[in-house]
């Protein structure tokens, strides 16, 4: 057992370390790069600050009164069960087919609402709606979040859970500089929380910046979005980000799931 999950995590580093030591291409910087701070130049600073608002007020609004509803759209126990067998039988048989089969499930959350974000940004982009798609855009990422949590054994209802989740959101969408920076606190919050070591946590302080990073990261796309027809690209740069955090998601959760495993 013990061979196997050291296996395994050897390879989840060697994932992790080719998205932190990503850089981004020289064609990018020197091409895209400047037609994008042209944009962005062009953006109000007050489209700016409203954006990052409606970010924070689409979190508080989840984490809130949310949550219920999210899970409506999916089938929470199915997906418990189907974890609880798994990591059975990963106790039982101590083979790698099964490890594949917790990673089953959630590639087929990953997938599911990638192809819903493209829907829902593409269809309001149609139409010239930037900002109100936020809102939902959030919820479709926490359902992403919510269904990858449960796939791997782990809950989503108190404080420390809910701001490991905004971690891994800003950590996905960071830019690359800072990538190691917050891969480290999700690291630690993930051991602090398996290992009943008590962390304060300021929930709103870390909605905040979050909110702020993932604005940042859409700014652009959501200013073009907010013009009729252009805004069918909002479809794409959704599900691109959809994408990012799944799979991001994905790797620090059966990161966290192994190095448990492998203490007890």
């Amino acid at each position: 057992m013990k061979k196997e999950l050291n296996k395994q995590f050897k390879r989840l580093k060697r994932r992790e370390n080719r998205i932190l030591n990503k850089r981004e291409s020289k064609l990018l910087k020197s091409k895209v790069d400047p037609v994008m701070d042209k944009i962005q130049s062009k953006i109000p600073d007050k489209l700016k600050i409203t954006l990052e608002t409606v970010f924070l007020k689409g979190f508080q609004l989840v984490f809130e009164k949310g949550t219920g509803y999210i899970e409506k759209t999916y089938d929470k126990d199915k997906i418990k069960l189907e974890h609880d067998l798994n990591n059975y039988r990963i106790d039982k048989e101590k083979g790698k087919k099964y490890f594949k089969k917790l990673d089953k499930q959630a590639n087929r959350s990953k997938m599911m609402n990638s192809s819903l974000s493209i829907l829902e940004g593409g269809v309001l982009g149609l139409l010239g709606i930037g900002l109100p798609d936020i809102p939902l855009f959030i919820s479709v990422i926490m359902k992403n979040m919510y269904e990858i949590a449960l796939s791997y054994g782990y809950t989503y209802e108190s404080k420390e859970e809910k701001a490991y989740i905004l971690l891994i959101i800003s950590g996905a969408m960071v830019k690359y500089d800072r990538k190691s920076e917050f891969s480290k606190q999700i690291d630690k919050l993930a051991n602090d929380i398996d290992s009943g070591t008590h962390t304060e946590i300021d929930l709103e302080e870390q909605m905040k910046i979050t909110a702020k990073i993932l604005s940042e990261a859409m700014l652009t796309a959501k200013f073009i979005q907010g013009i009729p027809i252009a805004g069918a690209v909002g479809g794409i740069v959704n599900y691109n980000i959809i994408r990012k955090i799944g799979k991001y998601a994905s790797l620090k959760y059966k990161k966290r799931y192994i190095f448990k495993k492998s203490r007890n």
